[in-house]
């Protein structure tokens, strides 16, 4: 069956209806290419034709670009797939340049080259579903809408407004589309929306392209235009400013589109090609596919989820502790429509908490986000309370509490009577070891870790935790509950630290360490900046709190001791004890850290830090190695001890857990992608400089000796 059905009707209206084979969503892949040439030499041999519909047979209208296909492109293949592209362009120019009107039926969504096939015709008219989605989401992958959306979208919108849907990949809904002139027309049902598609190309029996009438003049004017020349002045360096130099894509957009706005739409189009296949044959787009499409499509279809255990839904979550992380999964649930039981030591407490959710809420409201019914539903949901006796009927408990196993222990033996049969207790702690919190539980087959991340309105991953007597029936709770609130799970085993709150210590200790070897502060915030992270190591210490990673490091220490082993002071320790200790500043929270927050202004380094400055002429790019080999080997160790259990887990998390650098598709991935053994080398010479945390693990040496990646 042909990825696309030729039919025409008694109007001599082509109607082509997009229904890839084998694939519930239409793609950009070989079928599409063979069917389109195809389609062509029909259109061309027929010179009795009145218009042209684009409709879809799928859910949706159109999904984009063939990711399983792009991630194969490899430099070798540059000027194979610079020509692949340049010809399905020129096909698809030939329908929208052959004087006849052309329309789009949008039943649903259209991203990337879905939307970049709407915006090729000269009309559009979308289904009216609040559900369906529009916009060029290129950048986000590594990559650039290379099927012509940077051309059409800059002469339709020009270019200072069209830059936030191509560089920052904006996804926008059916009125937004109308607003912006690129929907003409709406339609309540799929008939409305072809009836509405053949009266428009009956009503305009001649059509072009507005940018391919002669005069035509971008909006807002060319790149020689005074008022564009002058934003296109800076932009190129606040662009920068913004990546740090790690992402090419949205570099490459903008040069695309600048340069593009200058020439014809047919040259504009070969110099967006160009761009296009030195972003799909690059590394970064592999990376950052394999990650954002490849793993997240893994995890949300249940890949580390027990299989053999039914799909389940909590519908009534208890949670004790009302600070921020308990407010904040509080308000993360009853968003998705359960019922939540907020407990803390006071009603007044609980109310405070549940305030937290009142403050987001009202904020959507202001912004036209939500509706003020809505959100008193959601509040309505959220019952603030100190009578563990409410507790009744949960079939989920998560404490979160402050990081005290006496604490933690207490409360969970208050609440856990109050759990239905079959229900599940989590423990939301971020360093302590859930089979030693498991052993306060009457039944630790039920009992489980749920590590959030701050603010959890904002952070998307859910580090689930296996304690050692943990059931696959426990873990496929969690997992389905994770999924339930809109988050993104990861599952790891149990150790101290687990693996994001362990590698994210790594990542903080190196840049203390650096410190305390007197390197200058701004030039250690700057080197994790272009590696790639989001924060600098000495701006997270101070959110972190410095007093709560002393306490951290002092309960981990305890606790080896009571193994018999023991935790070694280093160059990062001292730094902390000595700014609590002795200067008296405890992180952000406090007033004070590495950083001065003046009040009303912007946060600054604090010049006392200058007692640790000393001659220290260590290149930009060593620290960036030292930030990114201690994550990723720490990483590694994680998977070799079993602390991971898979790849994806590792790369995933270590983007939305702790911000790994997001161009290298995750920590394991950033060694896939160095080379395996060129990271042997690197890390040998590191352990060499700096000591035993940048020693390769064995994992690493049977990887390269089996020819494997991780």
């Amino acid at each position: 069956m042909s990825a696309i059905q030729f039919e025409k009707n008694a109007d001599n209206i082509v109607i082509l209806t997009l229904d890839s084979p084998n694939q519930s969503a239409n793609t950009m892949n070989a079928d599409f290419r063979t069917a389109l040439a195809e389609t062509v030499e029909k259109l061309q041999a027929d010179e009795n034709i009145a218009g042209i519909i684009f409709r879809s047979n799928k859910k949706t209208f159109f999904a984009g670009g063939d990711l399983d296909e792009l991630i194969q492109a490899t430099p070798e293949h540059a000027t194979e797939f610079f020509n692949m592209i340049e010809d399905m362009k020129a096909k698809l120019r030939y329908i929208e340049t052959r004087g006849i009107p052309v329309a789009a039926a949008l039943n649903g969504t259209a991203l990337g080259g879905g939307w970049e096939l709407a915006i090729g015709c000269h009309y559009r008219v979308a289904l009216n579903d609040a559900k369906a989605k529009f916009g060029l989401p290129e950048v986000t992958l590594g990559l650039l809408p290379g099927g012509g959306g940077i051309v059409r979208m800059v002469r339709l919108l020009g270019l200072q407004n069209a830059f936030p849907f191509l560089m920052e990949g904006k996804q926008f809904a059916v009125d937004k589309a109308e607003s912006l002139g690129l929907i003409h027309d709406t339609a309540e049902s799929e008939q409305e929306l072809l009836d509405k598609a053949i009266a428009w190309v009956k009503a305009n029996p001649k059509s072009q392209q507005p940018f391919d009438v002669k005069g035509y003049k971008i909006p807002g004017g060319t790149p020689s235009t005074p008022a564009v020349a002058q934003m296109l002045a800076i932009a190129p360096a606040m662009l920068r400013d913004k990546t740090k130099g790690c992402y090419p894509a949205p570099e490459a957009i903008m040069a695309a589109a600048v340069e593009g706005a200058q020439v014809d739409v047919d040259t504009a189009l070969t110099i967006e090609s160009r761009y296009f296949t030195y972003l799909a044959t690059g590394q970064i787009s592999k990376n950052m596919i394999g990650t954002f499409w490849h793993g997240l499509n893994a995890i949300k279809s249940g890949a580390s989820r027990p299989k053999d255990v039914a799909k389940w839904q909590a519908t009534k979550v208890g949670i004790l502790g009302a600070g921020m992380m308990g407010a904040g999964i509080a308000y993360a649930t009853a968003s998705k429509g359960i019922a939540v039981v907020l407990k803390d030591v006071s009603v007044e407490a609980a109310e405070k908490g549940k305030a937290y959710s009142q403050k987001l809420l009202d904020k959507k409201v202001s912004q036209g986000r939500l509706s003020a019914e809505k959100r008193d539903q959601i509040l309505s949901l959220i019952h603030a309370t100190a009578d563990a006796a409410d507790l009744q009927g949960c079939d989920l408990i998560i404490e979160a509490v402050f990081e005290n196993q006496e604490l933690k222990a207490k409360v969970t033996q208050e609440a856990e009577p109050h759990l239905t049969a079959e229900g599940i207790f989590a423990s939301n702690t971020s360093t302590l070891p859930i089979s030693g919190l498991a052993n306060a539980s009457n039944d630790q087959a039920k009992f489980i870790g749920l590590h959030f991340f701050s603010p959890v309105d904002k952070m998307q991953l859910v580090e689930i935790i296996k304690g050692k007597n943990t059931s696959a029936e426990t873990l496929a709770k969690a997992y389905d509950y994770v999924q339930q609130i809109g988050k993104t799970p990861i599952v790891v085993n149990d150790s101290r630290g687990f693996f994001t709150s362990r590698v994210f210590g790594t990542f903080v200790q190196e840049g203390l360490r650096l410190l305390a070897e007197g390197v200058h502060p701004a030039r250690i915030e700057m080197a994790a900046l272009k590696a790639g992270m989001p924060v600098g190591p000495l701006a997270i210490q101070d959110e972190v709190s410095l007093t709560l990673s002393e306490h951290v490091a002092n309960e981990t220490r305890k606790a080896l001791q009571a193994e018999g082993k023991d935790l070694l002071r280093s160059g990062a320790d001292d730094v902390i004890q000595t700014m609590i200790h002795e200067f008296g500043r405890k992180g952000k929270a406090a007033g004070a850290g590495f950083y001065d927050y003046p009040e009303g202004g912007k946060k600054h380094l604090w010049d006392g830090l200058s007692k640790w400055q000393k001659d220290n002429d260590i290149s930009e790019q060593e620290m960036i190695d030292r930030f990114l080999f201690v994550q990723s080997l720490d990483t590694l160790r994680c998977l070799e001890e079993g602390v991971l259990e898979s790849t994806v887990d590792g790369n995933v998390g270590s983007i939305f857990g702790i911000g790994f650098a997001p161009w290298t598709g995750g920590a394991l991935q950033f060694l896939n992608q160095y080379g395996l053994e060129k990271a042997l080398v690197r890390a040998n010479t590191l352990e060499a400089k700096y000591g035993e945390r940048f020693k390769a693990p064995q994992l690493l040496k049977d990887k390269i000796g089996k020819a494997e990646l991780i």
